[in-house]
């Protein structure tokens, strides 16, 4: 079937690696960014019984929002500048292809299923990732934007720190963000390293909200 270019779904770590990862972006850009409507990267952990969801919004029409649940997870983006960008053609190939078991994921009207420009998926028993592919052979080699938008979940620290440098204007330390990454237990030492001015109640409110792990 066609491909188009992006992320090989195979660089895509197992379902508890990539929470962990989306949970730890969301705590950092809730330190960093205490008004939610400026963030880039958010985690509810009580999104629907049994289910969490992760988002990013860069507010520039790009976003992309990944759903955990008994199902496994999935991942729905839209690239905007792409060709592929609300293709209903793709919208079709990708309710066809991902199986029934993730049908609150595929009817979720917050997810705007008929803009995307790439999806990806792994049931809880799965081997490993799959990704939706577009049945026009137009869209052979056309970038979906999936690399660009989705390599923070793959990154090390380090590219937070870079993101953070270029997003927030701000610079924060490598080894507050490498903890994070690794679900350290969030302190307030923690969190004054990151956002002097953020005070820890606050932050605390924040973790439960993602399901972060909190002193």
């Amino acid at each position: 079937m066609p491909r188009s270019t992006g992320l090989d779904p195979a660089r895509l770590p197992d379902i508890a690696t990539l929470r962990q990862r989306a949970k730890a972006l969301a705590m950092l850009d809730a330190i960093l960014s205490p008004e939610w409507e400026y963030r880039y990267y958010s985690f509810d952990a009580r999104w629907n019984e049994g289910e969490e969801m992760a988002s990013m919004r860069n507010g520039s029409g790009d976003d992309w929002f990944l759903l955990f649940g008994p199902f496994g997870a999935a991942i729905k983006g839209l690239a905007h500048e792409s060709s592929l960008a609300g293709d209903p053609s793709l919208t079709a190939a990708v309710k066809s292809q991902v199986p029934e078991t993730f049908a609150s994921f595929l009817n979720e009207p917050a997810f705007s299923m008929d803009e995307l420009s790439y999806c990806y998926w792994k049931g809880a028993e799965d081997l490993s990732w799959q990704k939706a592919e577009h049945g026009n052979t137009l869209a052979t080699g056309v970038d979906d934007g999936s690399t660009e938008f989705l390599l923070p979940l793959i990154e090390p620290a380090s590219a937070y720190v870079d993101f953070a440098s270029e997003y927030y204007e701000i610079e924060v330390p490598l080894s507050a963000v490498e903890l994070i990454y690794e679900q350290g237990v969030l302190t307030e030492s923690l969190v004054k390293s990151l956002n002097p001015d953020l005070s820890f109640a606050e932050a605390k409110v924040f973790a439960a909200e993602i399901g972060y792990p909190c002193a």
